[in-house]
Parts: C-alpha cells; structure tokens; sequence
C-alpha cells in the first residue's frame, strides 16, 4: 500500500504540474494575441503537451481559460474581504470594498486586462475552480453580500433582482475607472486627475445616486454622512 500511495501522489503532483505549465501559456497567450486566438492545439503545442492531455485535464476551451483566470479572481476578492473586514457601517464596507478592487486593477494591470477587459467564451459555473454563490471563493457573491448590507442597514430598500441591479452597477462604476486607467495610460488628450481623490469622488456619486433611487429608512442619515464625507 505505501508503494502504491507514493506511486499516487508522485502522478498526482506531476498531473499538478502540468496543469500549471499549461495555464501559464494560456495566460501568456491571452495577453498576447487574444482569447479569441488562443486554441488547444496551439496551447498544447507551446506547453510542450499532446492535445489529448490537455484536454483530459480541462474539457475545452472555455474552461482552460476560466482556470488560468481564477487564481487572479481569488487574489482581489482576498483583498476586497480584508478591505471590508476593517469597515464600519454598510457604506463604509462599499466604500473600503471599491478602494480595493480598483487599487488591485491599478498596481495589477495585466491581471485586471486578462481578467476584465479580454473577451473570452464563458464556462459552466461547475468547471471552475471558484466556488459559485460562496462568498470567500466567488467575487460576484462577495460583492452582492456587501452591497446587501446597504438594504439591512436600512440605506436602501431593494429586493433581491434590485440587489443584484446595484451590485452591477457599483461594480461597473469601479470597473470604468479601473479600465479607462489602464487603456489611456498616459493619454495626453486626457487630463489626469489624482487617482485617489477621483476615486473617492466617484464613490460618492455612486452611492449617493444608488441611495437616493433606492431610499431606505435610513436614507436621509446616509445621504447626510456621503455629503459630509464628500
């Protein structure tokens, strides 16, 4: 038995190892040529691999992609829960959550533009190796638990589709700064303003604008501390 568990573990590291050899060359394609050039076949070929081990260790092509963008996802949600875990009330949390997820796109521009910028085919929720609607594996459900603060706390009122309605729009506000940074670079057509300060600006505005659609019961008080705080 001890032969053969050794014998296990040694083509299990092995099979790990090849994983990761093929996810670095799917990154590095992604980020050179597109997903849309990327193919198994050329995959294979780069990493050194039949086309039959790769796709026995990821199915198709929608998953190897997933896969080579996961450990990206896990990395800026680790961030965006440490950032909450220091918060205060719900629009605190928001807030604390927004300054790290576009500090993380800003000091990881390649991994943002690999992850949110590049078109790519989506894959089955049950292939990825997050974990669909857990906070602590799932970026998406991380958010939308922060976002539902604002409604228990009493700052909006919103059912669970409203829920999700503010959680993508808070995240597409962030996202637009985050992209636009990254793609103009240096623009001299645009003139740059401080990050930081445009940051906490744009904060404001998103969440003034979500409480005064959506009031809750505590509205007036939240509104009041954005207006101080701006």
């Amino acid at each position: 038995m001890t032969g053969n568990n050794t014998l296990q573990a040694r083509k299990q590291r092995e099979m790990e190892q090849r994983r990761k050899d093929i996810l670095k060359v799917v990154r590095k394609v992604v980020l050179k040529e597109g997903a849309r050039e990327l193919t198994m076949r050329k995959v294979a070929e780069q990493a050194g691999f039949s086309t039959t081990v790769v796709y026995a260790l990821f199915g198709d092509k929608a998953t190897l992609i997933a896969h080579a963008m996961d450990e990206d996802l896990l990395k800026l949600n680790a961030q965006m829960q440490q950032a909450a875990a220091q918060g205060g009330d719900a629009l605190d949390r928001v807030r604390r959550v927004c300054r790290a997820y576009v500090g993380y796109g800003l000091k990881n521009p390649e991994q943002y533009v690999l992850v949110f910028m590049e078109r790519r085919p989506a894959a089955p929720v049950e292939t990825s190796s997050l974990e669909f609607g857990n906070p602590d594996r799932d970026p998406y459900a991380f958010v939308y638990g922060i976002v539902a603060g604002l409604a228990e706390e009493g700052f909006v009122t919103a059912d669970e589709d409203g829920l999700h309605r503010l959680t993508q729009m808070l995240w597409e506000g962030i996202h637009g700064m985050t992209a636009l940074r990254i793609a103009t670079g240096d623009d001299p057509w645009i003139p740059r303003i401080n990050a930081e300060s445009h940051l906490e600006t744009l904060i404001d505005v998103l969440l003034l604008g979500v409480v005064q659609r959506f009031p809750g019961p505590k509205a007036t008080a939240g509104i009041k501390a954005l207006m101080t705080a701006t």
